[in-house]
């Protein structure tokens, strides 16, 4: 069998964050040296790790030197192939937006239509174009042109180029923001409708891979059922509690009639036998949504519940992987 291949980010904002989060889906990532560029997932058989920069990430999956990937999903955007195929674009962490973002001093300019004004006004009064400094052209480019912005300059960047503006080699930037705190230190402000893209870690594939060879498209499946089940565990609890009652289709009646403990699939119910008890108890299993808790613990105690225990849910297995159904809907398979 051919080893597959996942290529994550060696450094940068969602490095740890990537390893935490296949460690989470039970996706241990191990190395025999931290110093080493390769190690092998735990969970999956044949499935070798390379790690590397973050749009070399892209670069490797885009070549198939390696079959999957994870990385940003502006960086994906900003390279775009047709050899890539992105498999789950939000994966829950690593969130940041493409932003537009021009000096606070620009007291006139609160939309991108006053941008597309002062760009007029430079073209006009002083026979230039708004420089725009950025590390994504691509986007950047689409983005102006399809609001309307003709008159301007890509001035590429590397580093921060949070001080562009004041340096004086670029008026307005393009820029990855997460809080804004660093563009507001810069004096920068976020043109509100400038917001080009919301990003995330993402998972991509060979496309030409994935089609040719049915065991990277196995590895693809055990990858996304076991995001897929992780990441929906984590918005549900196990309530068990005991809870009196002569009859389990009351109980049962009773406990779905509050929407926070009407659960996945209503409440499974066992006889408990108490000692020298005189009630009749029975031990309550449910599902439910992590935001309800406090409100079902509430509603059981007021019908009869007791003792009641809440854990954390590690995997919701569904009756299939949504997110390998619309892999497999993308490839035509």
């Amino acid at each position: 069998m051919t080893p597959a291949i996942m290529t994550l980010p060696s450094k940068g904002a969602i490095a740890e964050p990537t390893l935490d989060f296949l460690r989470d889906c039970g996706l241990r990532v191990e190395k025999p040296n931290p110093r080493q560029y390769t190690g092998i997932v735990k969970g999956i058989p044949n499935l070798h790790v390379l790690f590397q920069r973050v749009t070399d990430v892209l670069y490797k999956v885009t070549d198939g030197t390696a079959h999957f990937g994870i990385t940003g999903l502006d960086v994906v955007r900003e390279h775009p192939s047709e050899d890539v195929v992105v498999i789950h674009d939000s994966l829950g962490y690593g969130h940041c937006e493409l932003v537009v973002a021009v000096p606070e001093s620009w007291i006139d300019v609160d939309n991108f239509a006053d941008l597309v004004d002062v760009a007029l006004d430079f073209r006009q009064k002083q026979k230039r174009n708004l420089r725009v400094a950025t590390k994504y052209p691509t986007l950047t480019r689409e983005f102006f042109h399809r609001h309307g912005l003709h008159h301007f300059t890509l001035v590429n960047s590397e580093g921060a180029i949070e001080a562009a503006p004041v340096i004086g080699y670029a008026d307005i930037i393009v820029d990855l923001s997460q809080t804004g705190t660093t563009l507001r230190e810069n004096h920068l402000k976020i043109i509100p409708d400038g917001i080009i893209i919301q990003s995330q870690a993402c998972l991509i594939g060979n496309k030409k891979s994935l089609v040719a060879d049915s065991s990277m498209l196995e590895v693809a499946q055990n990858l996304t059922e076991l995001i897929d089940s992780s990441v929906s565990g984590r918005g549900y609890y196990q309530v068990t509690a005991n809870i009196r009652g002569s009859e389990p289709d009351l109980i049962a009646a009773k406990v779905a009639q509050s929407p926070s403990t009407q659960g996945l699939q209503g409440p499974t119910l066992a006889r408990t036998y108490v000692p020298g008890s005189q009630d009749d108890w029975y031990t309550l299993t449910i599902i439910i949504s992590s935001r309800d808790v406090l409100e079902a613990v509430r509603y059981l105690r007021s019908i009869g519940g007791t003792q009641t225990i809440i854990t954390p849910v590690r995997y919701v297995f569904l009756e299939s992987s949504p997110t390998f159904s619309r892999l497999l809907a993308q490839l035509d398979l």
